[in-house]
């Protein structure tokens, strides 16, 4: 037992609320702030050096009349496609004099846990884990001695340009904008940069290229692999891609009025008036857009994680739009672990509700209260603590909080779980019934599933569409029953222990499909006593995109798989064989899952799992709507290989 793992079912190590050091964080955080009020600047004009103008909000803070102070101070840059104006309503109703405190207050106590309704709850509170604060304003921040900055990018809200989708010009503004804020005599020198989303992956990219006076980042459900996480996962693109691009497509539409140069900013407009949707529309149709294949394109988007020096803290959840990245990024950061130079946080949420349920008993402080943490400690030099918390503090699928060292465990083994065509008797309402053991058994069989659109109906359609669907409850969060009445299941019998699964799955599968193209979604869930199924972890497959690259791939000590890497370029593509069978290794999500005494583990094997996973055009052509085929042979099993802490006797 080593110091990174305290306990073999990761009790906690530390305290996940952060205990007195994290009293006193959110003591400051409530107290009344320095500064009595905020100056806001609106449209300021930051150049660039193509001519683009990129325009911001400036909050300083400000003395009881409203006038900024004089001095200079450390700043925090968001840069965003979100238009500010769009931020900046979010908090004059987060601040209003009696409106804002209403919904504050109503975030905390509203509660339907336990109803038909529980899932409002999911999303109501957002506000009260303080994710509100950190995506738009951080008027406490500001207040107490900072000045935030937030910047339209260009070719969005009020700037001019062409919006580069988080391309390389976009990522030189990110430069540029950094070196005008250090100019400023407002500011010390001294630049953090925080954000949600498409913000934490424009923070990483512009911390990975060392820029002069960037010292911190705060990111929030960032992108380290933005192609396998939700471009085409497995081969395969989803819902989320064309609606998020027709939404900051219209907001880029709505431009603040105050001096802005009308017949620049129409024109730019008007020279890409729906940035790259048109394009990703005709590729879905005909496969002709190189977005659909991994491409070199990507390696211009995602961030050199390994490069970055500035102190890094990073959060996810196990059910984010981009899945699996923020521990990625966390064991990709060549920061010091020990140091606490880097931090991952984990919840158990959705990408639309980061930091639910935060500041209450055994949970993590706010998220905005670790903000004003994080930067106090690397922008002001505050021995505040901040960098003694974790490292690793996640939220376990199943159960509580954990604070530990390292993640995955370090001494969770990969062990394979052999997929049996001998009913579990758990599952008689899915496609098929079998089972999933320890050791193989002479079972043989074949299971067959067909394209259906039960699985709309599931965790993953929540996933994709960012948590919104949560509202409904039921299937769409902690019920998979439904779907898989759709799927194949194959179910481990009942735990006689508590086991922790911690990492990175693979299901490796004998297949046979009846058309040149099949899609292959798969779900591992967590089965009570009830028989209520909940959605753990998930992953797909096109049949055309099996190839592995060993070299980007993860093992097990005895050469399993653990994360194959699926190139997914269009050069790498191979043929499927009608009605011959074919191996299968497909990833699944990282995650971390306590399964109780007394509950199973699920496979869920789908022929579809629209919208979270949907084929273009010629590839759903390609599928002809057949059945799919898994296949149980004693001389070539399929098994899951899952690490796993405890013995649960299956």
């Amino acid at each position: 037992m080593t110091a990174a793992q305290p306990h073999p079912l990761l009790q906690p190590g530390r305290d996940p609320s952060g205990g007195e050091a994290a009293l006193t964080w959110s003591a400051i955080a409530k107290e009344e702030p320095r500064y009595p009020k905020v100056s806001v600047a609106a449209d300021v004009r930051i150049p660039m050096s193509d001519g683009v103008v990129l325009r911001a909000y400036v909050f300083r803070p400000a003395d009881a009349a409203g006038h900024a102070v004089a001095g200079d101070f450390p700043a925090v840059l968001t840069l965003t496609p979100y238009n500010k104006l769009l931020i900046k309503g979010v908090d004059t109703v987060l601040n209003a004099p009696v409106f804002g405190p209403l919904i504050r207050t109503l975030s905390r106590r509203f509660d339907l846990t336990g109803t038909p309704f529980d899932g409002i709850t999911e999303i109501t509170r957002v506000v009260a884990g303080g994710a509100a604060d950190v995506g738009a304003v951080n008027r406490h921040l500001v207040r107490s001695g900072y000045v935030q900055v937030i910047v339209d990018v260009r070719g969005t809200g009020s700037s001019t340009g062409t919006w580069d989708v988080l391309g390389l010009r976009e990522q030189q503004d990110s430069l540029e904008t950094i070196e005008w804020i250090s100019a400023q005599s407002w500011c010390n020198g001294r630049i953090g940069m925080a954000g949600i989303s498409y913000s934490a992956i424009n923070a990483l990219q512009a911390a990975a290229k060392r820029p002069a006076g960037l010292q911190a980042v705060f990111a929030v459900e960032g992108s380290v692999d933005i192609v396998r996480e939700i471009f085409a996962t497995g081969g395969a693109p989803s819902l989320f891609i064309p609606l998020w691009l027709t939404a900051v497509n219209g907001l880029k539409w709505v431009p603040s009025v105050r001096d802005l140069d009308v017949a620049t900013w129409l024109r730019d407009r008007l020279s890409s008036p729906a940035t790259d949707l048109l394009d990703l529309a005709r590729g879905f149709v005909s496969g002709g857009d190189r977005r659909i294949y991994d491409d070199p394109y990507y390696d211009t988007i995602d961030a050199d994680i390994e490069d970055i020096e500035a102190p890094t803290f990073v959060y996810g959840c196990w059910h984010d739009i981009f899945g699996g990245a923020a521990p990625d990024i966390y064991n990709r950061l060549a920061l010091e672990r020990g140091r606490g130079h880097k931090q991952l946080l984990v919840g158990d949420g959705y990408h639309a509700n980061p930091g639910v349920g935060f500041g209450e008993p055994r949970f993590p402080p706010r998220l905005d209260v670790l903000e004003r943490a994080w930067f106090d400690r690397w922008l002001r030099d505050e021995d505040n603590g901040i960098e003694k918390y974790g490292p690793v503090t996640l939220r376990q699928q199943g159960g509580g909080w954990t604070a530990h060292g390292r993640f995955p465990a370090p001494h969770a083994e990969p062990r394979r779980l052999y997929l049996s065509a001998v009913s579990s008797g758990s599952a008689p309402h899915a496609v098929a019934d079998g089972s999933l053991h320890a050791n193989a058994d002479t079972s043989a069989g074949t299971f067959s599933v067909r394209p259906n659109l039960r699985s709309v109906i599931s965790r993953d359609t929540t996933q994709v569409l960012a948590g919104v669907t949560a509202v409904l409850g039921g299937g769409f969060t902690y019920d998979n029953r439904f779907a898989e009445k759709g799927a194949i299941t194959f179910t481990t019998g009942i735990a006689d222990a508590d086991t922790v699964i911690s990492g990175p799955m693979n299901l490796h599968l004998l297949v046979v499909c009846h058309a040149p193209e099949a899609l292959w979604a798969i779900m591992v869930c967590d089965v009570d006593p009830s028989g209520q199924s909940t959605v753990l972890t998930n992953g797909a497959l096109l049949a055309s995109r099996r190839a592995v690259d060993d070299e980007l791939s993860l093992f097990a000590p005895n050469g399993d798989y653990t994360r194959p890497h699926h190139p997914l370029t269009e050069s790498t593509l191979l043929p499927v064989p009608i009605g011959e069978t074919i191996v299968l290794d497909i990833d699944l999500l990282t995650t971390e899952a306590r399964i109780e005494t007394g509950h199973r583990l699920r496979v869920d094997i789908f022929a579809t799992d629209a919208p979270r996973f949907m084929p273009i055009l010629p590839d759903l052509l390609r599928t002809q709507a057949k059945a799919q085929d898994v296949v149980i042979d004693a001389e070539s099993p399929s098994f899951l290989v899952v690490p796993l802490l405890g013995e649960p006797g299956w």
